[in-house]
């Protein structure tokens, strides 16, 4: 049977971002794969090109009446519907950790039978992810957090934002709004992973000084006062079992230097979340919540950050997916076998 892969528009405000480019797809057709590509008016890869490199052009939305053998491949989640899901999805489906909107998604694929690979399960044998955005959703979450930071100094608090055309467009915005001013000191934990290492290399280039902490400095479990000596607090820490809490409530009240907290990792509603400040995300529109006025903190937790730079994190990831989505037709073994059993445990 020929493997029939489905990418669908991504139904998500301020989603540009695209999990295969068409050089992917002319790969996959050469192999035998059939690959159907939505028409978007918002993709960062126009369609027309997905056209050209062997792809057939469905309209968009139209994933739920695909043939039921197709795999339907897209980035972020799904619309909230409650429709029963029936076909085998790969995507971000936050729903391992006890997420609340995750077990709604799980009851879907209950009601339908179809299945999750849930990319955030995509790992090789020793359990490392074969493909992330983390690099890019550092270095956008850095940005964004020193925009909000930005914005204090002003007076007001970080307004929408927008999608750039790349990483030196960005650059550029961040050192206007910066100016000649003293840089925050900015605190990074998670500093060695894919994330951290995104978010220092953005502070790095606008010389902003930077205060590297990885497990060796987290492994007493807490409680960690240096976080509220930094102006900046980037969290690049997955929420997960045993996570030490790095912002407590009792934050709110106590004195600090602490001004912003860019939650990077953006699990607030997981119950290992390590900034127990904040409930909820944000968003581009309103990408700042304030949680406290007298002095002002603001938290920025934003879970589609590598949209600021949809571009370069799309090419970037799609490289790393790729090998994996031309095994789709070995779904029994690697890498989707493994995620399967995720989907299993969890179903």
């Amino acid at each position: 049977m020929t493997t029939h892969l489905w990418m669908r528009h991504e139904q998500r405000p301020h989603e540009e971002r695209t999990g295969l480019t068409p050089e992917g797809v002319a790969a996959l057709v050469a192999q035998g794969f059939r690959v159907t590509v939505e028409d978007s008016p918002t993709r960062c890869i126009a369609t027309a090109v997905y056209a050209e490199a062997g792809a057939q052009i469905a309209p968009a939305e139209s994933w739920p009446v695909a043939p039921r053998d197709a795999i339907i491949f897209g980035l972020k989640e799904l619309p909230e519907d409650g429709t029963p899901l029936i076909h085998r999805h790969i995507l971000f489906g936050h729903a391992f950790k006890g997420q609340r909107a995750g077990q709604l998604l799980l009851a879907r694929f209950r009601q339908g039978g179809g299945t999750l690979y849930d990319l955030e399960s995509l790992v090789d044998e020793s359990g490392r992810r074969v493909a992330a955005f983390g690099y890019w959703a550092g270095y956008a979450g850095a940005a964004v957090a020193l925009k909000c930071w930005a914005a204090q100094q002003a007076g007001g608090i970080c307004g929408p934002l927008a999608r750039f055309s790349g990483r030196v467009a960005l650059l550029s915005d961040l050192a206007h709004e910066l100016g000649d001013a003293q840089r925050p000191r900015v605190l990074i934990i998670g500093a060695n992973g894919r994330v951290g290492t995104g978010a220092d290399d953005l502070c790095s280039a606008l010389e902003v000084p930077v205060t590297r902490w990885d497990m060796a400095e987290t492994a007493s479990g807490g409680p960690f006062p240096e976080v509220l000596t930094h102006d900046i607090f980037l969290n690049c820490i997955l929420a997960r079992p045993g996570c030490p809490v790095f912002v407590p409530v009792s934050a709110l009240a106590a004195q600090r230097a602490l001004r912003v907290i860019g939650d990077i990792a953006c699990d607030p509603s997981s119950d290992y979340s390590p900034i127990k400040v904040y409930d909820r995300t944000t968003d581009w529109d309103s990408p700042a919540l304030r949680v406290a006025d007298a002095p002002v903190l603001d938290v920025t937790a934003i879970d589609n950050l590598p949209s600021l730079l949809p571009v370069e994190s799309s090419e970037d990831y799609a490289i790393q997916l790729l090998p994996s989505l031309r095994a789709l037709d070995r779904l029994d073994q690697g890498v989707w076998a493994r995620a399967k059993a995720e989907f299993d445990r969890h179903i």
